[in-house]
């Protein structure tokens, strides 16, 4: 875990760096609020509305981003805060994420606590290419509060999304497929099983001239877990 943490300090010294020596315009900026009527996450069911904001600072393809999801409705709902380092070159990405949840192995579900068997982090490593009608992304745990196989050990929890973004109508689709390669407990499969399948659509409704605002509807399905989801949601961003 002292690694990981090393890691995570190392990758975001460099993105400072790299920020503080580019030039301002150069600098891309992300401010965003996302509100969701459900939040599924994978086909998982983490909550009902929740506010998602998102703060994110990249430059030439190196990125970090900081995301969070709280809850409005109901105080079990999940928070989540998470912070992901990139680097995207061409249609090629890398990527790591830090996840922390407000449950897992620390009973007081604090932020600052990774030690290994009592943290609610979760480490993971990601890899995709975006072929233009379609895009590939494979995720795995590699450190943290990951779940456990069949035989009680540590899983490397796995995820693969393919998702196929389309025109119709003069409204924006996303079609996404994802499936759980083996058996672990931090999806809840007990081997090879198909977890997500969605259909999003985005449409958005101009306020001014340089002011519009993206709406979005999105049914999802978890196969696996035998549920389905509809969730409406909309996105503030300057």
């Amino acid at each position: 875990m002292e690694k990981v943490k090393r890691f995570a300090s190392a990758s975001l010294l460099l993105l400072v760096a790299a920020v503080a020596g580019a030039q301002d315009k150069k600098v891309e900026t992300t401010v965003a609020l996302d509100m969701v009527s459900h939040y599924v996450w994978r086909g998982q069911d983490l909550g009902s509305v929740s506010l998602q904001p998102t703060l994110g600072i990249a430059y030439k393809g190196l990125s970090l981003t900081a995301w969070g999801s709280v809850g409005i409705a109901d105080a079990s709902d999940t928070k989540e805060f998470d912070i992901t380092v990139a680097y995207t070159v061409g249609n090629f990405n890398v990527g790591v994420t830090d996840y922390w949840f407000n449950s897992g192995l620390d009973p007081e579900n604090r932020y600052f606590k990774y030690s290994a068997h009592e943290t609610n982090h979760v480490f993971e490593a990601n890899v995709g290419y975006d072929f233009g009608i379609v895009s590939l992304q494979w995720f795995t745990n590699f450190a943290g509060n990951d779940g456990v196989n069949g035989s009680g050990k540590r899983a490397y929890s796995s995820y693969f999304e393919a998702n196929a973004p389309f025109r119709l109508a003069g409204v924006e689709w996303a079609a996404t497929a994802g499936v759980v390669p083996y058996a672990t407990d931090f999806y809840g499969t007990k081997g090879f099983a198909v977890t997500n399948l969605a259909l999003k659509a985005t449409k958005s409704i101009r306020v001014t001239d340089s002011f519009a605002i993206p709406i979005f509807a999105q049914v999802m399905a978890n196969p696996c877990a035998r549920k389905a989801y509809l969730a409406f949601g909309f996105t503030l961003q300057p």
